[in-house]
């Protein structure tokens, strides 16, 4: 089976692997009253946001729970101890010139990975209000319009309406990666339920000062049925749109089968999805190999016996996988190596109470598995203590943090000729880096030893608080600049980022100014807010100094450094920075 013609039927992701009992903490509710997801808990999460050409994006804000991050110059994050529920997490990515996107996962008691692609936000077409207009897509998704437009607080808008829209087409394997959250759902009448996409829809609409509109009444909307799913697309079929706030998909509506498209009528827009809906179940298994070790970042899917489609989810560091599965149906679970092809596949089903499976072995005969070990060492010599190791090999990016320098994955390799992959690493305590690096697998374990990080940052923040270590910051960081150098009424200066400082904490630094003319300033222009030192500004106790040296053009460095005395509650403080940041806009 080509892995590229993948229908997303059910929800196979990474989660939490040791509770798959019945007292989840989700169970059916009345309509309107969000899912219970049970306790909060304190967790990690990792990973890399891409765009659709498969590149990197940097500076996307993540937010997950109460944290938040940005990511570095390979689209990585990292974000330690976030609160989120027991049985959920919702992960947001957002950055100017995309749609939003998210992960939604029941989150690992380990480095919870999550992958997301973000999809250009390019309008597609325009209408007018006061009169009917459509704007159309090449593969027949299509909108069409009454009209009658308003704004985010419920104003009227008259003038040109700038469309923006993507359909993503569900036998398409990348869809999963750029869908909203995952595909769970509450129906009508409260209940969790798993969805089969039949297609989805995302519509943005902007006012001619870019700001977000609404249909004021109602809008049609159109998409086509793939080809493989015609002949079994029901005649009429729920409608779902995704609650960017709760991170799930409600049943609003329903739509039509009209040829080879569905058709529904909206009053709003968000991500909207054409979905058969089904009673859930939790399902977990570990996978190893012959031998009984857990391989972990391998790929494991789950499709119904009426269907050839499947999605996925990575097993994690214990080799372990759950997921939200159909109940009271047979299935068929695949798993995948790390370029795509089947390797195993098992019939199991059907269940009516959440399960966790018996080991499922990966035979040595069928495929080779390998553990790449390895130290991350400073400059110096000495072992890392704050970074992390990026693996690109097949087609997967994968990342992992170290421990005193020691880091690992475990592979599935793709064939006895396909078993390059390069490492790199990032060592944050002394802004160096290491080259990416190509190796060959070798069975069963690949020792690369110790690779070097001696390669100098491009960009980064330090400061030190009264005799504490000095904090730097050499990922994250976004900086950007308002106005030109001889000044204007909205000229100003933001450089922003997201730290680590240690394992297990993270920090938030946020410097601001009204100018971007360089000299020296106090708080009456400049001001630093982190949890390190609460809010520095005009308004607090102070006599901290800014001296702004160089303000570049876009992709030129800003370059300032502050030092004085301040005082919050906690005492009196001295504080001295430097940031030599690359102005992103």
């Amino acid at each position: 089976m080509n892995s590229k013609r993948l229908l997303i039927l059910v929800l196979l992701f990474p989660f939490l692997f040791n509770n798959c009992s019945n007292d989840s903490g989700i169970d059916g509710n009345t309509a309107g009253t969000p899912l219970n997801f049970g306790s909060d808990v304190s967790k990690n999460f990792t990973g890399q946001i891409l765009d659709e050409s498969n590149n990197p994006v940097a500076n996307v804000a993540i937010t997950v729970a109460n944290k938040t991050a940005t990511t570095d110059v390979n689209g990585v994050f990292i974000i330690n101890n976030a609160t989120v529920s027991q049985n959920f997490a919702y992960v947001t990515a957002k950055k100017a010139g995309y749609l939003d996107g998210s992960r939604s996962l029941v989150p690992t008691n380990g480095m919870n990975n999550v992958k997301i692609t973000l999809l250009s936000g390019t309008t597609v077409g325009t209408v007018n209000s006061g009169t009917t207009g459509s704007v159309s897509l090449p593969n027949g998704s299509k909108v069409t319009f009454d009209g009658n437009f308003k704004t985010a607080t419920g104003q009227a808008y008259s003038g040109v309406v700038s469309v923006i829209m993507k359909h993503l087409d569900p036998t398409d394997a990348s869809t999963f990666d750029k869908m909203p959250g995952m595909l769970l759902a509450q129906n009508a009448s409260g209940e969790e339920r798993v969805l089969e996409s039949y297609g989805m829809i995302n519509i943005e609409l902007r006012g001619a000062a870019s700001q977000k509109l609404q249909p004021a009444t109602t809008a049609q909307i159109e998409m086509p049925i793939a080809t493989t799913q015609l002949s079994a697309s029901p005649t009429t079929i729920p409608l779902w749109h995704f609650d960017e706030t709760l991170g799930y998909w409600k049943e609003e509506g329903s739509a039509t089968k009209q040829g080879t498209k569905y058709v529904g009528t909206v009053s709003h827009f968000s991500w909207w999805n054409c979905d058969a809906q089904f009673p859930t179940v939790r399902l977990s298994v570990t996978v190893v190999n012959s031998g009984g070790t857990p391989l972990a970042n391998v790929r494991v899917g789950i499709r119904r016996a009426t269907n050839s489609y499947t999605v996925n989810g990575i097993t994690n560091s214990q080799g372990q996988v759950s997921g939200l599965v159909p109940a009271n149906e047979t299935l068929t679970m695949v798993v995948f190596d790390s370029c795509g092809n089947i390797v195993s596949t098992t019939n199991i089903g059907p269940f009516a109470a959440a399960t966790t499976l018996p080991n499922l072995v990966i035979p040595s005969a069928t495929i080779q598995s390998t553990l790449v070990q390895g130290n991350l060492l400073k400059c110096d010599g000495t072992n890392a203590t704050n970074g992390y190791v990026l693996m690109r090999y097949g087609n997967q990016n994968l990342l992992t943090n170290v421990t005193n320098g020691a880091f690992s994955f475990t592979m599935l390799v793709c064939s006895a000729t396909n078993t390059g992959f390069s490492l790199q690493g990032f060592d944050y305590d002394n802004l160096q880096t290491t080259n990416s690096i190509n190796y060959t697998f070798t069975s069963p374990t690949t020792n690369v030893g110790n690779i070097t990080a001696c390669n100098t940052i491009s960009e980064f923040i330090s400061y030190r608080i009264d005799s504490n270590p000095i904090r730097y910051i050499i990922a994250n960081i976004t900086a950007s600049g308002r106005g030109t150098s001889s000044g204007t009424t909205n000229a100003g200066l933001t450089i922003s980022s997201y730290s680590i400082n240690a394992p297990g904490t993270n920090q938030n630094f946020y410097l601001f100014g009204n100018t971007i003319i360089p000299g020296i300033y106090t708080t009456s222009a400049f001001s630093i807010e982190s949890a390190d030192t609460g809010s520095i500004n005009v308004q607090t106790v102070n006599t901290v100094s800014f001296n702004l040296s160089t303000v570049g053009a876009i992709g030129q460095y800003i370059d300032i450094t502050f030092n004085g005395t301040y005082t919050n509650s906690t005492g009196s403080h001295t504080i001295t920075g430097v940031a030599h940041v690359i102005r992103d806009n």
